[in-house]
Order: structure tokens, then C-alpha cells, then sequence
């Protein structure tokens, strides 16, 4: 039988969490946030990645007791998410370029090393760094062990730039192997996926995330002018090829940009990661098009109204997309394993 005390306590849980989100997405909504892109990554010689923040609050942070970035979350507690992990690491680099700090370069080479012991090679010969742990998003639950084009594109530019530090053969044998997971389709386990046509990287059949297919590009030209691959290259170019084709889809009125091709209106750190990665990859593939999406998702262009009306279209898309999938029924872990509370 259910421990009532148990269920009174997910209950409690589960209104607070609620309170956090809303006031979040409404007293909290900024149409800003403390990213800035970094015009000096690129180059082979460059350690610098796309964009860089010195004021995130890493509110979902926790360090392990060997200092590896953990997610918490609400459904999972404590987690080790890959992407997190390099995303940490590639924070941590950037600090230590900036202030020639060691310790934020021991920082990120120990994000390195989590990620090379990590690495798992599968039977049809994919190099992946799969999570281990169950994730509900939206109306579709991964099971573990389930793998991201987010995660993998964060991972090949964090482990490129850890080459150019360590010039550890390791990792560039990590490196030469990355890149078959994205010639596998998404309906065999890959990250590869063709819509009317298009070449697109994500996780889901009919469901790619913006920010996932833009990281993972990005990884993918990291690869390319690292190790010269001309397969890889090619995988780029279809890509951005791909790119191209379905900007549309999450392309809100040339004001904002869709969270998964309409599910809901970004949030402001999703969007604002959308329009700097577009204008990296702009840059990097010469390509008018995207440079104009990302000037037209800048939020110093809009108006009073648009804002207003861009604030309004979120709250009700977002909450329109709970109510669809029904998130308050998602099981909660219990508040004594959380201890940020």
C-alpha cells in the first residue's frame, strides 16, 4: 500500500515545482539572456567554442565528489547527462582563456576525461555516449539507454578543443569514430533523419529540436577541420543543406523561434541559443539565409507589441502543451532525495 505521508509529500512536491515554473515563465521572463557568441571559434588553431556565458546560474548543477558536473532534476535527481558535461567543460575552457585561470582548465580537462571513459562502442560500430536514465519530454518518454545529437555535437567540439591542448592520440581516435552515429538513421538508434528530402540531426522521428540540430553541426564542421574528413564534410553540407529547408518550421512570424517545430515558443535561453548558434553557423557556411533568420530572431528588434505579444503567444503555448501532455501526472522523485531544495 501507498505510504500516505509518501504521496502527501510528491503532492507538496509537486505544487512547488509548479509555483517555481510559473513564476519562472512569467514574473522570470527576460527576453535576454547572458549568452554571448564568440567570434574567435572556428579556426583549427582555436580552442575558443560558439558561445560563451561568464553569469549562468547553474541551477541544476551538482559536482560529484570527483568535481563532474551532475544534472538534478525534479523526475530524476541527481544524473550525469553528457551534454551537461561537456557543456560544463566547454564553460570552464572559456573562463580559462579569458583569465589564464589553471584551475578552470583542470576544470575542463576532468569533464574530458569523464567523457573519454565514457564512451561506448556499439555493435554496429557507433562510438556513443548514451544517458542511463529515463527522461520525459513532453509526450514522449526516452528509455534508457537513449543518445542526443545535442549531446554528441557539445561532446566532438569539447573533445577537438581537449586535442588541441593534449594532443592525446586517445582522443583523436575517440574523434575519428564519432561521426558514424550520424549516418545512422533515427529509426536504428542513430541521429540522422530525412525530411521530404532533407537531411536533419536529432533524436525522435518527426521531432527535431533547433538547438540539438544547430549544436550538433556545429560539432560536426569541429570534426571536419579537425581531422579533414571529407565524409564528415559532407554530412555538414547536407546538413546545412537541411538547415535551410526546414528554418521555417521553427520560424514564429520572423520574431521568435518554435521549440521543437511548434510544440510551444522558446523560452528566452532557448531562443537566445537559437539565434547565436544560427549566426555562428552563418559565418561558418557563408550562407545569407540563416544570417538572416538569426537578425530576425534578435530580440532588440521587436516592438512593444511584438514583445507583448511574443510573451503571451509563450505562456499560452507552453501551458497549452502541459495541459496536452499532461506533465503534473509525471512521477516525481520524493523531496528527501533532493537536498537543493
Amino acid at each position: 500500500m501507498d505510504d500516505p505521508n509518501h504521496l502527501n509529500g510528491g503532492m507538496i512536491d509537486s505544487f512547488i515545482w509548479a509555483i517555481r515554473a510559473v513564476c519562472a515563465e512569467t514574473v522570470g521572463f527576460r527576453f535576454h539572456y547572458p549568452l554571448q557568441i564568440d567570434p574567435a571559434a572556428g579556426p583549427k588553431e582555436s580552442l575558443h567554442y560558439y558561445i560563451y556565458s561568464d553569469s549562468l546560474s547553474w541551477a541544476a548543477l551538482s559536482l560529484d565528489s570527483t568535481g563532474i558536473a551532475q544534472c538534478v532534476y525534479p523526475t530524476t535527481g541527481a544524473v550525469y547527462r553528457p551534454a551537461f558535461v561537456a557543456w560544463y567543460g566547454l564553460v570552464n575552457l572559456g573562463h580559462y582563456l579569458r583569465s589564464h585561470n589553471p584551475t578552470h582548465l583542470q576544470i575542463f580537462l576532468n569533464q574530458i576525461d569523464w567523457l573519454e571513459r565514457h564512451a561506448i562502442q556499439r555493435e554496429d560500430g557507433a562510438l556513443v555516449w548514451p544517458h542511463t536514465f529515463d527522461w520525459q519530454d513532453g509526450y514522449a518518454l526516452r528509455r534508457a539507454p537513449w543518445i542526443s545529437a545535442y549531446a554528441h555535437g557539445l561532446i566532438i567540439s569539447a573533445l577537438v578543443r581537449a586535442r588541441r591542448i593534449t594532443r592525446q592520440p586517445r582522443l583523436l581516435e575517440l574523434l575519428s569514430a564519432s561521426s558514424l552515429i550520424f549516418e545512422i538513421d533515427v529509426s536504428r538508434g542513430g541521429l540522422r533523419e530525412i525530411v521530404d528530402g532533407n537531411t536533419i540531426y536529432t533524436e525522435f522521428c518527426g521531432r527535431a529540436v533547433l538547438d540539438h540540430f544547430l549544436t550538433a553541426l556545429l560539432g560536426l564542421y569541429d570534426l571536419f577541420v579537425e581531422t579533414g574528413d571529407r565524409t564528415v564534410e559532407r554530412m555538414f553540407a547536407q546538413g546545412i543543406e537541411g538547415l535551410k529547408q526546414t528554418l521555417p518550421s521553427w520560424d514564429y512570424r520572423h520574431k521568435w523561434s518554435w521549440y521543437c517545430s511548434h510544440s510551444y515558443l522558446c523560452p528566452p535561453p532557448y531562443h537566445c541559443c537559437n539565434r547565436l548558434l544560427l549566426g555562428a553557423l552563418a559565418r561558418l557556411s557563408n550562407e545569407p539565409v540563416l544570417a538572416e533568420y538569426a537578425e530576425s530572431w534578435n530580440p532588440a528588434r521587436l516592438s512593444v507589441r511584438s514583445r507583448v505579444e511574443v510573451f503571451v503567444g509563450f505562456l499560452f503555448s507552453k501551458n497549452a502543451c502541459r495541459f496536452k501532455n499532461q506533465t503534473w501526472r509525471q512521477k516525481r522523485i520524493h523531496a528527501a532525495a533532493r537536498p537543493w531544495l
